[in-house]
């Protein structure tokens, strides 16, 4: 039997990445999203995931990137002193591994960002991380402690196949293959990654896909991946988005990206592969 979870990351970082979502939800293939506590649209994103109530909601955990939730005293080792997270992924990497950042800071903010949303009114089916930083054993350890205080099971483990990672990107759109020094990376640290879920009873889908892929996944893209969903439970990583003109003056690397994604996952041929491959939609609340 295959099922197949489709996730949304970024849900609250602006209004055009929320339309997309939902948009992709209602008409599409979308069957789950991750909301940002800190993202500059997250009254917007729990109003849109107040409305669709099928729609999974789960956690998009942000170390790298914008602003704390936590206040900055309680976390100086981790903010900056206007309250910013480290800028990048390289920096948080850095710091988190040469011991400059307490671990018990991590926590503190992951359970800020985790309160956050819970005090929204939106309970969290599961948790991810912006840019996969709990592949990181020392974060994923931390997470792993503040999922057990919340009594959250499920989390995303991003770890792909390189085979199908390969198989993917065949098609040859441009840049697709840039992504996969980055499956690669990510592959190294499973061993540890899925000894710290059972040491604190976390749950994943069986598979992963989407890595190699990130922010080309329009119609034929989809498909191929589609083609490449084994038996049990698989999650797709999408990035759905409308690049309105707020989302296209982001920094992100994700722009019109977000719009080819969202074409994918509401083309017919989409719904259509699902359809023919004998597949079942699920979100993470269905996930045992």
């Amino acid at each position: 039997m295959k099922e197949l979870i489709i996730n949304a990351d970024d849900f609250g970082f602006t209004r055009g990445a929320n339309e997309g979502i939902v948009r992709a939800h209602r008409d599409g293939i979308l069957t789950s999203a991750t909301l940002m506590a800190t993202g500059p649209a997250f009254e917007d994103a729990v109003a849109r995931a107040k409305a669709n109530p099928k729609l999974g909601v789960g956690c998009h955990l942000v170390l790298t990137g914008g602003f704390a939730v936590a206040p900055r005293e309680e976390i100086p080792t981790l903010a900056e002193r206007d309250g910013r997270l480290p800028r990048s992924l390289a920096v948080l990497v850095w710091r988190v591994s040469s011991g400059m950042v307490r671990m018990s800071e991590i926590e503190r903010e992951l359970r800020a960002q985790i309160e956050k949303i819970r005090g929204a009114g939106i309970e969290p089916t599961h948790l991810d991380t912006h840019k996969h930083t709990h592949v990181h054993p020392r974060i994923m350890g931390a997470l792993a402690r503040v999922a057990r205080e919340f009594g959250i099971t499920r989390v995303r483990n991003p770890v792909e196949n390189l085979r199908d990672s390969w198989r993917s990107t065949r098609g040859g759109e441009p840049g697709s293959s840039s992504q996969i020094p980055g499956a690669v990376a990510v592959r190294a640290v499973a061993p540890l990654f899925r000894a710290i879920s059972r040491k604190y009873g976390l749950h994943s889908p069986d598979h992963f896909l989407g890595l190699a892929m990130t922010g080309r996944l329009g119609t034929a893209a989809m498909c191929r991946l589609i083609d490449t969903v084994p038996d049990g439970r698989t999650e797709i990583m999408v990035h759905p988005g409308v690049c309105d003109d707020e989302l296209a003056a982001t920094s992100s690397r994700l722009r019109m990206e977000r719009q080819v994604e969202l074409e994918g996952l509401l083309a017919p041929e989409t719904k259509r592969a699902v359809a023919e491959r004998g597949i079942q939609l699920i979100s993470y609340r269905e996930l045992d």
